[in-house]
């Protein structure tokens, strides 16, 4: 267990290096923050050119052994990470609050879904893994196609899910033979140092075979410029994503790049109330907004009597904003300061560009923490599709309402008044509508009367548009990533 971390004394982080921890030589150093009462928890070092390339290097060094290893030996290795991951679970959702603040609850999911992706490469291993084989493709002449790993690769992690999304990458490159060089988020390098060191301890890879470096754009540059480098894995913001991809692009390695997100979900004349209400809400005010699967905006059709938004409005209204860590807490703080004044910038532009502010969420205060990053839900009604509100990424606890005549023009807001294609759904009761919207909308991750349509790990997570740049996308689709064919034709 890390020692406890105070403001006073907080923790350094270290960097994972060949099977080792070491200080940091850097003297750039950034604080983490608990942000339900502001406290620096741990100072970040942003690592020097020469550690990242030391790290590459390890990683490196440990490819041949690790991707010689019979695939059976490297499963058992994540039979133990997933072990391991069970019995700190508790622990790890602990630590994840503490440096993003989203509510335990939110935080014990976030885990589970990273024990279901070892689970998923696992599975992986057995199936999607294997080659294909043809005899007597000519007189006497066999063909034999394989999937080789590559070497090394760079995983960098958003903030707002700083153990589950590594996990999107982490245990299928493992598993297919590669080796990583992970980087966390600077603004919650936490939860993963503290994965990292239990896989370091008592999951006991061979040293090399996963390492750790700290940092920002620089440290990214520096891990994706390395001639040792396979590729690279990215989520977060569209602005970075695009220059993520580019650099990738220039130096020849491979890339799955995931940006941001405006989903809208839709809601149709002939949707239950009282099923969909607590979706839409979650979906809108879950994370305190901080996810790519996010609702953003929400599109009442025509002929909605009023009722769904009165009860949106009011259960909205009433959540419980506070620390994390209380279990009476039904929504945590933002991530920074800096995060809570961009989504208060956004509420004021919303109201100057003709947006009537339903509930205002910009005096919520919490008295046990003054100092915490807090904001309460926000809902702007009669927002329309030019306004800054309905197309660009907000990423907080706001909610934009705009109001259509017919689900066709609920689909032209889903494709045309921004450039994201993250998440789209619609609430009905009309399997026409659904079916409608399901082949028309264009996003990559579709619900129906689903508020978070959040694909299970054995399946691809979707995007399109400015959420995706690449072609295999995170999850169980990564495995044509993280591998190459080779093709052997043989006559004897």
């Amino acid at each position: 267990m890390p020692a406890k971390v105070t403001s006073e004394n907080p923790e350094r982080l270290r960097l994972l290096i060949a099977g080792k921890w070491r200080e940091s030589e850097s003297e750039d150093l950034h604080p983490a923050f608990n942000p339900a009462d502001g406290r620096t928890i741990a100072t970040v070092p942003f690592s020097t050119k020469e550690e990242v390339s030391q790290a590459v290097s390890a990683a490196d060094d440990a490819f041949a052994s690790w991707s010689a290893m019979p695939i059976p030996d490297r499963i058992q290795f994540l039979f133990k990470m997933k072990e391991v991951l069970e019995n700190h679970a508790q622990e790890l959702a602990t630590l994840n609050t503490e440096n993003h603040g989203k509510t335990l609850e939110e935080s014990r999911g976030d885990v589970r879904r990273t024990i279901e992706n070892v689970e998923s490469a696992i599975s992986v291993a057995y199936t999607l893994a294997k080659g294909t084989s043809l005899d007597q493709i000519s007189p006497g002449i066999d063909e034999v196609m394989v999937k080789e790993p590559l070497g090394v690769f760079a995983i960098v992690c958003p903030f707002n899910f700083p153990i589950m999304i590594p996990f999107w990458f982490l245990p299928y490159a493992l598993v297919l033979g590669d080796t990583v060089v992970v980087k966390p988020s600077e603004i919650t390098p936490v939860p993963m140092q503290r994965v990292a060191e239990l896989i370091q301890k008592e999951v006991g890879l061979p040293p090399g075979v996963f390492n750790q470096v700290h940092g920002g754009s620089e440290v990214v540059e520096t891990l994706i410029g390395l001639r040792e480098t396979k590729g690279v894995t990215f989520v977060g913001s569209t602005a970075v994503a695009r220059r993520v991809y580019k650099l990738a692009g220039e130096n020849g390695k491979r890339a799955i790049v995931n940006g941001g997100a405006k989903n809208s979900i839709v809601v149709m004349p002939d949707a239950d109330v009282n099923q969909s209400v607590p979706s839409i809400v979650s979906s809108f005010f879950g994370n305190t907004g901080q996810r790519c699967l996010a609702g953003a905006n929400l599109v009442v059709v025509r002929g909605e009597n009023g009722q769904l938004l009165d009860k949106f409005s009011k259960t909205s209204s009433a959540l419980k904003i506070g620390n994390g860590l209380s279990p009476n807490t039904q929504m945590g703080p933002l991530v920074t300061k800096s995060a809570k004044e961009r989504v208060l910038a956004y509420v004021q532009k919303g109201i100057g560009e003709g947006g009537r502010l339903m509930i205002d969420g910009r005096d919520a205060r919490v008295e046990e923490f003054p100092n915490g990053f807090y904001l309460g839900s926000t809902i702007l009604d009669e927002v329309t599709p030019t306004m800054s509100v309905a197309q660009q990424e907000v990423f907080g606890p706001l909610a934009s309402i705009l109001h259509v005549e017919t689900l066709d023009e609920a689909l032209e807001i889903v494709n045309h008044s921004t450039n994201y294609g993250n998440m789209a759904s619609i609430f009905t009761s009309s399997g026409k509508s659904g079916r409608e919207f399901r082949r028309r909308a264009n996003a990559g991750n579709i619900g129906i009367n689903i508020g978070v349509a959040a694909p299970s790990a054995f399946f691809p997570f979707g995007g399109m548009k400015d959420s995706f740049f690449g072609v295999a996308h995170p999850q169980a689709d990564t495995v044509d990533f993280f591998t190459d064919r080779k093709i052997t034709l043989s006559r004897w």
